[in-house]
């Protein structure tokens, strides 16, 4: 807020408000000042914004929660995209909207990218982000750790094989990238997989790839790396959510639209649908 005001936004543009969330919400949203609500944060939370905006008829835009699917073919060079898929997985440890949680990687080229995936996830070095060579810092919260225990735990009742990660925890909330690698069929545990540093990664066929990133309610990112241009066209006619990226990871930059449908929200937060979404049409007619 300092910096805003440092850079000239004139005072009473931007507020910080400081309290009781859910008395801060109850209060603004009722108030005939606010004419538009946009909130980023879980689908429980964005599910009770929208319903006490709708109870004053005030439009919104929801970005919530992702669980983005990661589809590699049979046709490209599993150890490069293992590198990259390795990245965007455990950069802020997991926690993005937009990380990739479930990795579906076609039969062919399976072993090698689970064998130099993990190479690269036993390669990133956990700790303080002030010290040299880190890459990788702590879970924002005590439950997080909890719940990668018990994701852990799921995925092994279920036949996973822990690939690298064990023992996870080295202290406090920091914890080592951890890679249960195939389960033999995709399975409940995919639910509970999102935003933690854990990769769950599946041996399918396009159909069952396509089949299995459709099948949770979640629609914000998904990806995949193909050097098939039919496979191409036909993930990005058949993906549910509401960024499809291909080959690349170009998500979220300032002008292109950043936002999903189904239980992921609705709304665009960048590009020109973003802009629009502040915007109210008056159509106004006149005769002499």
């Amino acid at each position: 807020m300092k910096c805003f005001e440092e850079a000239g936004v004139p005072e009473g543009v931007v507020n910080l408000v400081f309290g009781v969330p859910a008395e801060i919400s109850e209060k603004l949203i009722a108030s005939p000042i606010i004419q538009k609500v946009s909130f980023t944060g879980s689908v429980p939370v964005g599910r009770h914004l929208g319903a006490l905006a709708a109870q004053h008829l005030k439009p919104t835009t929801l970005e919530l929660g992702g669980h983005a699917p990661f589809i590699v073919t049979e046709d490209v060079d599993p150890e490069a995209v293992a590198g990259a898929a390795a990245a965007s997985k455990f950069r802020n440890a997991g926690q993005v909207c937009i990380s990739p949680t479930r990795f579906l990687v076609h039969d062919k080229v399976f072993d090698r990218f689970v064998d130099a995936f993990t190479e690269k996830a036993e390669a990133i070095k956990v700790g303080d982000g002030m010290e040299d060579g880190v890459k990788m810092g702590p879970l924002a919260q005590a439950r997080r750790v909890e719940g990668v225990d018990a994701l852990i735990q799921d995925a092994a009742a279920n036949g996973a094989e822990i690939r690298t990660g064990a023992p996870h925890r080295q202290s406090g909330l920091l914890l080592r990238p951890h890679h249960p690698g195939e389960r033999s069929a995709v399975g409940a545990h995919h639910e509970r997989g999102a935003v933690r540093p854990v990769a769950i990664v599946n041996r399918v066929s396009l159909d069952e790839a396509l089949d299995e990133a459709r099948r949770l309610p979640f629609a914000l990112a998904s990806y995949a790396f193909t050097n098939s241009l039919n496979a191409a066209d036909r993930i990005a006619d058949e993906m549910e959510a509401g960024m499809v990226t291909i080959n690349h990871f170009g998500l979220g930059v300032p002008e292109t639209p950043f936002g999903g449908f189904k239980d992921s929200g609705h709304g665009s937060e960048g590009g020109t649908e973003g802009l629009e979404a502040y915007l109210r049409t008056k159509f106004v007619t006149r005769r002499r």
